[in-house]
């Protein structure tokens, strides 16, 4: 079954949902987000008893808001515990620490951030919500007097998420302090299915403009970078299915690899893709996978078929969010057709509301060999070109 809630649910969702006629628990949220559809509504109630009749059943939702739903009603189901194991990133630390023995983590609340003693930390380390989403108050600190101003920029920022999200998804009182992990980052989807078995549905690159950005503006999913993450994504996934027992579980995964091979997962977030319906969309527009039926059907994808008729190219999700020094008010809209025009194959514009969510929207792309050009410039643009300001 499928639990359905905002902030985003993306039309190809939905029309998946609708088209295989997947339950989905008749939420307040859902019937919202469905209505005027024919989907395959199931009461609250029996969503409930299904699951803990049924406790090895599928279960998806497109948001980390729906989180609260499972909190709530699934208790005594293995679900919640399964969940805050992964949600919350100082127990995930605790549960893969032998894997990663020399690693540096600490925990700490928002209040006793500005009189911690952080003299003996291993520096540069990251310091981020516990429980958290979207990059909010994600700092890197390389020096201890860095540490008062940060602290100031976190407090702020936490404070203007309380009315963003509900505190199942970026909790403003427990941070985890941990070593900066060097390398590149990526991202990928994937579920374990009924065997416990772990299904890899895509890889994708998180570029960055240099070591100090904490931002989500590019990520890239082509051949090499699957077939060469593969074997070291699946041994990972394999240690994290030896410590906790995981089937029919979705889970969206970033890490680094420090050295080649070598995962250093940076968050584990269960139950979803990855958010806002963006990962798993990127993955039916540029590799013909349906993430969402795949899981459902516990179907795996056949690669090497798959880049049969993609040879050369690079899909691309890229973040449009305001990191110009214009103000949010003092612009009328954002010019998605203009952006649409600077790539070579704009595959999808998502449009969202940014008054409400902070980010214009997400751009979907296929890029060729020897054009990446084109995703070098929009990683280092302010976007202010597409800004068409009011007056």
């Amino acid at each position: 079954m499928i639990l359905l809630d905002y902030p985003y649910t993306s039309d190809f969702l939905i029309d998946t949902v609708v088209k295989n006629q997947f339950p989905v628990v008749a939420t307040k949220e859902a019937k919202e987000i469905l209505q005027g559809t024919n989907a395959n509504l199931i009461t609250e109630e029996d969503a409930i008893a299904w699951v803990k009749s049924n406790p090895l059943s599928p279960v998806y939702t497109n948001s980390e808001n729906s989180i609260a739903w499972i909190q709530q009603n699934l208790k005594g189901t293995a679900l919640p515990a399964k969940i805050e194991a992964f949600k919350n990133k100082f127990k995930f630390r605790e549960l893969i620490q032998e894997a990663y023995p020399d690693y540096f983590f600490k925990s700490a609340t928002l209040s006793a951030l500005a009189n911690l003693d952080i003299s003996d930390f291993k520096f540069p380390f990251i310091i981020k919500p516990a429980v958290g989403f979207f990059s909010i108050a994600v700092h890197k600190v390389d020096k201890p007097e860095d540490w008062p101003s940060i602290v100031s920029k976190i407090e702020k920022q936490m404070e203007k998420t309380k009315s963003l999200y509900p505190k199942e998804v970026v909790s403003n009182a427990d941070f985890i302090i941990e070593e900066y992990i060097h390398g590149e980052e990526y991202a990928f989807d994937c579920y374990f299915d009924e065997k416990g078995e772990p299904v890899i549905l895509n890889v994708l690159h998180h570029v960055f403009t240099s070591e100090y950005d904490v931002s989500d503006r590019v990520y890239s999913s082509s051949e090499e970078v699957i077939k060469r993450l593969y074997q070291p994504i699946m041994d990972f996934l394999q240690m994290i299915g030896s410590k906790i027992d995981l089937r029919n579980f979705p889970l969206h995964i970033e890490f680094r690899e420090s050295e080649p091979g070598k995962i250093n997962p940076i968050e584990v977030n269960p139950m979803r893709f990855g958010g806002w319906c963006t990962t798993a969309d990127l993955t039916w527009f540029s590799y013909g996978i349906n993430s969402y039926e795949y899981f459902f059907n516990s179907k795996k994808p056949d690669w090497n078929k798959v880049f049969e008729e993609r040879k050369d190219k690079k899909y691309s999700l890229i973040l449009l969010d305001n990191q110009s020094d214009i103000a949010q008010e003092d612009i009328a809209y954002f010019d998605f057709d203009a952006i649409a025009k600077d790539f070579e194959h704009p595959i999808h514009v998502r449009n969202v509301n940014m008054d409400k969510f902070g980010v214009f929207g997400f751009l979907f792309t296929e890029t060729s060999k020897g054009n990446e050009r084109e995703l070098e410039e929009i990683l280092h643009s302010d976007l202010k070109k597409y800004m068409v300001l009011k007056g």
